[in-house]
């Protein structure tokens, strides 16, 4: 998944260098090939931003349950998750700004403290056990089939939501020239050396089956089992409590970090002429795109909703995820093929290196590897995951059904706008 990353990270690099617009991969596709390529990025991308929300709201409970363990209980975590995205539906509806100076402090403390648990894991877990992480990978029963394995990476596709959710502020940032791809570059380092040295700690610390078990495992508060399992009662608890407070903040910003991508995103596809105009418009009073907010904050609480009775919803949703983020990734990475084909002559502050020379065009080679791996792994989530495979395909035949009416309503050309644009 680190490895799709890089490739990920590096095309969006070259594409908000070269188009800062809000809109990430529904921007690039618009230009690289028409508005209905467009159009289907950014709903794929609409559908991730949703399942972001969910999925980052559904697993704030867990950590808070060290001080209220009520929270562990199904029905009570899921209306707790559900009430958090309406809590920011309204704090966005209403416009109040985000403190930037908190959410960066809480982020610094949140890496120290991942970065904490990776070292303090490497010493007292690792390196005096090392056979327990090979026990625990290749042990009986522990390694996956190729078809889990390729689930498994799909699944860790969820650190892939910061390249969309950067682009979106493509606009709003000063020289995003330079800015936008330096951005990308530390990503790709934070989440290789944070993620990778989670991954492996966890694995050290517990078995997969503890690891990955939905319903009295860590699955959805990985961070805490490190602490909880970490051989000192000390570190403990220090650790604990601090691990359940950092991880529900920096899980409420993703949550709301989702929700200000779906009003960029609601904004950019209805000026375009991709959506109904409404979903875009602003309040008068508020200046928010508050239609496309109350509508798709609406669908991410109904999708919390099989959080009641189903034992698979977690990783229905991881799943479900998955179809929605690789189908735009897929389309990124083809934009921006495509734009190198069709338009080499636009400026590229950041142009991606190891060029394949095709009929006098440079092809990416990382931005053909993305799109080949993203579409594998996309391929065989949709094979293997029916709940993914049929909620991600009637998610896009009604979207494409609301663009065709949209269209002919508008008396637009259902492939090419006649608005010119800038670039």
């Amino acid at each position: 998944a680190g490895i799709v990353y890089i490739f990920n990270a590096l095309t969006y690099a070259e594409g908000s260098a070269m188009l800062p617009e809000g809109g990430g991969s529904a921007s690039y596709a618009r230009h690289g090939f028409n508005d209905f390529a467009g159009f289907l990025a950014g709903w794929a991308l609409m559908l991730s931003y949703i399942i972001t929300m969910a999925i980052s709201a559904y697993t704030i409970p867990p950590y808070l349950a060290y001080f209220w363990p009520v929270l562990n209980e199904p029905a009570i975590c899921t209306l707790v998750s559900m009430g958090i995205i309406l809590f920011l539906m309204v704090i966005n509806i209403l416009g109040i700004k985000e403190s930037s100076s908190m959410n960066i402090i809480f982020i610094v403390l949140d890496i120290a403290t991942q970065l904490t648990l990776v070292v303090l894991g490497a010493l007292l877990i690792l390196r005096p056990h090392p056979e327990t992480l090979f026990q625990h990978m290749f042990g009986q029963g522990n390694w996956p089939s190729t078809n889990s394995l390729i689930y498994g990476i799909a699944l860790a596709a969820l650190c892939f939501t910061g390249v969309e959710s950067v682009s979106q502020h493509g606009e709003e940032t000063r020289m995003p020239q330079k800015r936008m791809p330096r951005a990308y570059t530390l990503m790709i380092v934070a989440v290789l050396v944070l993620f990778a040295g989670i991954s492996i700690v966890a694995l050290s610390a517990m078995t997969p089956q503890l690891l990955g078990d939905p319903t009295n495992g860590w699955a959805r508060d990985p961070v805490a089992g490190i602490a909880a399992n970490l051989p000192s009662e000390t570190l403990r608890s220090y650790l604990a409590p601090m691990v359940a407070i950092l991880a529900a903040t920096i899980l409420l910003t993703a949550t709301n970090a989702g929700l200000l991508g779906i009003s960029r995103l609601s904004y950019n596809l209805s000026s375009h002429n991709l959506l109904p105009g409404p979903l875009g418009r602003i309040h008068d009073r508020f200046r928010t795109p508050h239609v496309g907010i109350i509508l798709f904050c609406m669908i991410s609480v109904v999708m919390l909703v099989p959080g009641f009775f189903s034992d698979t919803f977690f990783s229905d949703l991881g799943a479900l995820y998955v179809f929605g983020s690789l189908l735009c990734f897929m389309l990124a990475h083809a934009a921006i093929i495509g734009l190198r084909v069709r338009r080499p002559d636009l400026p590229r502050p950041f142009k991606l290196r190891f060029n394949i020379r095709f009929k006098g065009r440079e092809i990416p080679l990382t931005a053909l590897l993305g799109l080949l791996a993203t579409f594998t792994i996309w391929l065989v989530v949709i094979i293997t995951q029916p709940y993914s495979r049929w909620t991600g395909i009637l998610w896009m035949v009604i979207g494409i059904a609301v663009y065709f009416v949209y269209r002919r309503i508008k008396h637009l050309p259902l492939l090419r706008s006649e608005k010119k644009d800038k670039y």
